[in-house]
């Protein structure tokens, strides 16, 4: 996200909080993935032995509490929109509530400013005489895109001069059920269909399953996106269909498959020509609004310079994303909706990031790189170099996503280090995933296949989320403020301000903490 410099007058200097000191060494430990329900066998976090957590939520009851991560409390259009990794740090990190993600492009399509800004101005000349091609999620999971969102975008482009559209279909089964891409090809079918009558040539070129095709992430495997380069750019895939219907339809009959997985499939015609290879002259529009699984193409796309897989070609184009996927990078360099300024942010004195095993299904490796995460912040701790040591423990996110519910976290080691140092700790998580694995009815009851198996959920949930403060450089008498009913992610910022020793902001969300006399 973009941010703004302090205007003339307006210090950064904060007050001096009246009754917390300065100088303690603060630990923020967010859980990735852990939210709250009632214990049953499905959810993870209760069939876990988590003694840690255990110990912080029975022995300092009024050092602990629930936050809402999901819906509007952290800037997502309405309350049934889950919460993810992405709007929950930039909620825990901003202080206030900005719209976010989907709300932003929510809001560019409902003004019509989405095909009036620089970004839409900048692919329209390929209308003339190339194809807009549309490459992304389909879904309505509300965590990387929306449907509704790709047929207005593909609305409002047919109205402004696009006369050839090409869709690139990504299955999703992960954030909504698997089996319902049949459901969304239909849909989108149903929507290009009208599209031709109103003499727009419209049709789904190419697609597969997320996690198999196109969208990676953090550069964990690159042949991922290659499978996807090449059948979005270069037209070929092992699969081949007359329509998208009966590619997911044909594709399913396999008893292991799983939309998140479908194989790279292409569109041919009559003579089994791919209908919608990306060439040169054309647009590229990228339609997700989340980041994190949409950069490593973004690289494939617009890096002159590239050399992780052999691209065969490199078509000049139009390239732009539905928002600017990375702020550093500055990638890409065009598009459609611009991000919130979000003002008076700090920088981070020091970032270090662990990669993940390459090839290891997290479900396989549950642990995955915890321990090594756990010792880097110890370290950090111990070093008292750093005023305050913020750790993500992605695990509980990540093995919650495959439905296995064997996954455990490691927390004592940093809260160990926040205990030799004299500091304070601050618990809490992003969203709400490892609670549920199960898919369930109106009722709470788990839902159960043919076979009497109980399905299983790998989308996030809409839960709230823990947060615990402890340490020995707490002060006595504080504790979590009991008139903050619907506090969220957003208030946490200025909680952690004032365990710093300082008042937070007028414009920040209040904090969640008080101070009482003994």
């Amino acid at each position: 996200m973009a941010t703004r410099p302090p205007s003339e007058g307006k210090p950064w200097d904060l007050a001096a909080h009246p009754r917390l000191g300065k100088g303690k060494v603060v630990g923020v430990v967010v859980l990735d993935g852990w939210g709250e329900a009632p214990p049953d066998p499905f959810n993870c976090i209760h069939a876990a032995e988590t003694p840690t957590i255990d110990a912080l939520k029975k022995g300092a009851p009024e050092r602990w509490r629930l936050i809402k991560a999901h819906g509007t409390a952290v800037g997502l259009p309405t309350d049934d929109d889950m919460g993810n990794s992405e709007v929950g740090h930039n909620a825990l990190g901003a202080g206030q509530i900005y719209a976010q993600g989907a709300k932003l492009v929510d809001l560019a399509l409902a003004s019509g400013k989405i095909f009036e800004g620089e970004g839409f101005k900048y692919i329209q000349p390929s209308f003339d005489n190339g194809t807009l091609h549309l490459i992304g999620l389909l879904s309505d999971g509300g965590v990387h895109s929306r449907f509704d969102q790709l047929q207005l975008l593909l609305k409002g482009a047919s109205e402004h001069g696009a006369k050839r559209i090409r869709v690139h279909a990504l299955t999703d089964g992960r954030d909504v059920l698997d089996g319902s891409s049949v459901r969304f090809v239909e849909m989108l079918e149903d929507d290009l269909a009208k599209l031709r009558e109103k003499g727009v040539d419209a049709r789904v070129a190419s697609g597969g399953g997320r996690m198999y095709v196109t969208m990676d992430r953090y550069e964990n495997d690159w042949q991922v996106v290659k499978r996807g380069w090449d059948a979005h750019v270069l037209g070929e895939a092992p699969h081949k269909f007359k329509n998208a219907l009966e590619a997911v339809k044909k594709l399913r009959e396999d008893p292991k498959a799983n939309d998140q997985y479908l194989p790279p499939f292409v569109i041919v015609d009559e003579s089994g020509k791919p209908v919608g290879p990306i060439q040169d002259g054309d647009a590229v529009v990228t339609f997700n609004f989340r980041a994190d699984r949409m950069v490593m193409l973004a690289k494939a796309l617009e890096y002159d310079n590239f050399d992780r897989f052999d691209r065969v070609r490199f078509p000049k184009i139009r390239y732009a994303g539905m928002l600017q996927y990375d702020g550093e990078l500055k990638l890409p360099s065009h598009y459609l909706v611009a991000p919130p300024e979000i003002e008076r942010t700090s920088d981070l004195e020091k970032y270090e990031e662990i990669p993940s095993d390459i090839g290891i299904p997290f479900n396989e490796q549950p642990k995955m790189k915890a321990l090594e995460i756990a010792h880097k912040a110890r370290d950090a701790i111990l070093s008292r170099e750093f005023d305050q040591v913020r750790v993500n423990i992605a695990n509980g996110d990540m093995v919650g996503h495959t439905g296995d519910i064997e996954a455990t976290i490691v927390g004592k080691i940093i809260l160990d280090a926040i205990e030799q140092v004299g500091g304070i700790f601050v618990l809490t998580a992003d969203h709400g995933n490892a609670e549920d694995m199960a898919k369930r009815d109106k009722s709470g009851k788990p839902l159960r296949d043919k076979d009497g198996k109980v399905q299983t959920l790998t989308s996030h949930t809409l839960n709230p989320v823990p947060i615990a403060i402890g340490g020995p450089g707490l002060a006595p008498g504080v504790r979590f403020r009991t008139d903050l009913r619907d506090a969220g992610l957003a208030n946490v910022a200025a909680t952690i301000m004032n365990l710093h020793g300082f008042e937070a902001p007028d414009h920040y969300e209040p904090t969640l903490i008080e101070v009482v006399d003994n």
